[in-house]
């Protein structure tokens, strides 16, 4: 299939399958006229990318992810240890963040309420 089939079947742009494949993610073959060709197992690429990237991983990060990652049943597992511990650094990391805009919300919340009682 061309670039444009696995748009349609992806739900993602042209645009960021090209940048895909410029980081590495992706590699189709080429046709002598220089098209990209696409297979099913670049479709299910692209589903893995797209569930790394909800998860908050950077494409670099996902560069180094998936090849430590298989597809149980459309259940992405971690096959390399290495790679747990990365992802659990990174949960804490997102853990950490969502408490200090938590932190950030409580103190908008008491300057709200001082200026409603104020007013």
């Amino acid at each position: 299939m061309r670039i444009g089939e696995l748009s349609r079947r992806t739900g993602v742009s042209e645009r960021a399958l090209r940048y895909y494949e410029e980081q590495g993610l992706l590699r189709p073959q080429r046709r002598p006229s220089g098209y990209r060709v696409y297979g099913d197992a670049d479709v299910a690429a692209v589903r893995r990318i797209r569930v790394l990237l909800a998860a908050g991983l950077t494409l670099a990060q996902i560069v180094a992810a998936l090849p430590c990652m298989v597809d149980d049943d459309g259940l992405l597992l971690p096959s390399c240890p290495e790679l747990v511990d990365e992802l659990v650094k990174h949960r804490d990391r997102i853990g950490e963040a969502i408490g200090e805009l938590e932190a950030t919300r409580a103190n908008l919340d008491t300057i709200i309420a001082a200026e409603r009682r104020a007013g």
